[in-house]
Formats: structure tokens, sequence, C-alpha cells
């Protein structure tokens, strides 16, 4: 797996501060996306066990909140057990910071039908604590939404839907 970018204090793309890793390697191809250089996946540098191990260490302050993973398309066949490595250190190590990831697959295209699903896949998101889901469609962007492009994606509580079984949205606590 290759990376094309890590940002150490973003407030972007999840609660609080957080570190962000932007995965290579992308066939979803969403028209205006904003990051179009990830659909490569030979793009950026290679994801070794230091850059992984760089990624755990900086989650340690206790300001920053947790990971987000997204990219190119973290849930890219080429892209899962890489990902998976490093979310299940991030959840093994710090078990109350919160793992984002950004997929421009569905729940539904995630859990069976695309080339995404699986186990490896399923692994990833036993340990995501929100998905934020769907592809970006420039006829819904909106730029007034929490932490999403378009209307379309959700931000899904994963726990609570593996848990109830029915999709939950997350909702922000005050």
């Amino acid at each position: 797996m290759n990376y094309a970018n890590i940002k150490y204090c973003d407030i972007a793309d999840g609660v609080g501060v957080r570190t962000s890793l932007f995965v290579s390697g992308c066939r979803n191809c969403c028209e205006d996306c904003f990051n179009r250089e990830t659909w490569n996946f030979s793009y950026g540098n290679p994801f070794t066990e230091e850059t992984e191990r760089q990624i755990v260490d900086s989650l340690a302050p206790d300001y920053v909140s947790g990971l987000t993973v997204l990219g190119g398309e973290p849930f890219e066949p080429e892209n899962q057990e890489g990902v998976l490595s490093l979310v299940r250190k991030v959840k093994e190590k710090y078990p109350d910071k919160t793992i984002w990831i950004y997929s421009g697959f569905t729940l539904e295209e995630l859990r069976s039908g695309s080339r995404a699903s699986g186990d490896t896949c399923n692994r990833i998101l036993g340990l995501t604590d929100v998905l934020v889901d769907g592809r970006f469609e420039k006829e819904k962007y909106n730029i007034s939404l929490l932490f999403r492009g378009s209307e379309n994606q959700r931000l899904i509580d994963m726990k609570k839907t593996l848990q109830s079984g029915e999709i939950t949205l997350w909702e922000e606590k005050p």
C-alpha cells in the first residue's frame, strides 16, 4: 500500500484533533474529487512499518482524539491489509481513541457484492467508530455539511450499527 499524505493535526476529518492518513489508490473516480492524485495506487510513498509506528505514536497525546483514514479509497482490496494492520494496532494501544474511515463505497456495498466486501473489510468495519460512506456527488455538494462533501454521504455510527443490525447515523455529542 502507498499513501499520499499524513496530517498530524487535522481538525477537518472527524471530531477533535486527529491524525489523518490519506491512502493511495481509488477506482471510484468521483467527478470533482478533491484528491484526484490519490486515484493512482503508486502515488506517494510506501506504507512501511516505520510509517505505521509513527502514526500510532502520533496518537499518544491526550489532545489527539483519534485516527482518520481516507484517500484514495481505504477499502480498495490492495489497501485493506495495510489499513487493517494500522487500525488494529491503534485500537490495541488506544482503545478510547476513535477511528473514522471515509469510503466511496456505501456500507451496503462494503457488506456484500462489491470488490471491497469480504472478511478483511468486515474486520476493518468492526474496528471503525464512524464510517463516512458514499461517493462524492458533485450535484449534491453542500459546503455546510459536517465532515462530508455531498448530501448523499452518511456518517454512520459503526458500533451502534453492528450492535443493532440497523444503520444508525452518528450524532455529535454536545
